[in-house]
């Protein structure tokens, strides 16, 4: 009698900043898990409690059931990343309950609105921690961990810069650190690329800003957590791994 082959393992993805049904980490975790990811979510509540739209504790635990319902193994893990020992730590905890790493998307923010004049050296400084220096030690720790087959990086990026200061500088460090990633990562198989999704209403928006941005866009209508999903999918698939050391705006044209 023949013996059933084993199915295939999965490949295992690590999204930071998925704590909100409505966040794009949670887009992302949804379009991975429909094409047969298996995930660790990385959140940290805290920060939403501090934004103006709030924590809304069990998002976590339905975005968990949604996707074991598509079909993927999941694990979720609360991460301070303004902690300099949290980034190893999360990624090592990451490989212990999944498996090694084959994704990562940085969708993570420290995101709090300042200019020239009015940003504090505390705002700043987290700003830092979180966007630049958190997401180069991610990076590192993803690349100490890859296998043979290497892997695929994606970090959400921004081009705001004035009276959204230490936000916009610390995404355009994050930037050139992706894009150094795919020069030095690149012998190991690992692709690194940058994507600017554009405005994507995700709570923040107010009537003002959520006109302003429709006027300006080609589309007529703002981008969801589903158009950022479909272009990370495709970055971390076999078929998007020759794209690396990129910045990619898929924005609807947004930026045009």
């Amino acid at each position: 009698m023949e013996s059933t082959p084993p199915a295939p393992a999965r490949n295992v993805a690590l999204i930071t900043g998925a704590g909100r049904l409505a966040g794009i980490g949670a887009g992302i975790a949804r379009k991975l898990a429909a094409d047969g990811w298996d995930l660790v979510l990385a959140y940290w509540q805290e920060y939403d409690e501090r934004m103006p739209w709030g924590s809304e504790p069990e998002d976590v635990v339905r975005l968990t059931a949604e996707l074991e319902a598509i079909g993927a193994q999941v694990h979720v893990l609360s991460a301070d990343l303004q902690d300099p020992g949290v980034p190893d730590r999360l990624v090592a905890e990451a490989v212990q309950l999944a498996g090694p790493l084959q994704g990562m998307v940085l969708s993570h923010a420290e995101s709090v609105d300042s200019g020239i004049l009015d940003t504090s050296l505390e705002s700043f400084d987290r700003h830092f921690a979180v966007n630049t220096r958190a997401s180069w030690q991610l990076i590192a720790a993803f690349a100490r961990q890859a296998t043979d087959d290497g892997g695929a990086i994606v970090a959400l990026t921004s081009d705001h810069t004035a009276f959204n200061l230490p936000y916009g500088a610390s995404k355009g460090a994050l930037d050139r650190i992706v894009i150094a990633a795919a020069r030095e990562l690149g012998p190991q198989g690992i692709s690194a690329n940058v994507l600017n999704p554009g405005p994507v209403d995700t709570g923040w928006m107010d009537d003002d800003i959520r006109k302003s941005a429709v006027e300006r866009q080609p589309t007529g209508r703002l981008g969801t957590p589903a158009d950022v999903a479909g272009t990370v999918a495709f970055l971390l698939s076999p078929a998007g791994r020759w794209v690396s050391g990129q910045l990619i705006k898929s924005d609807g044209g947004f930026s045009a």
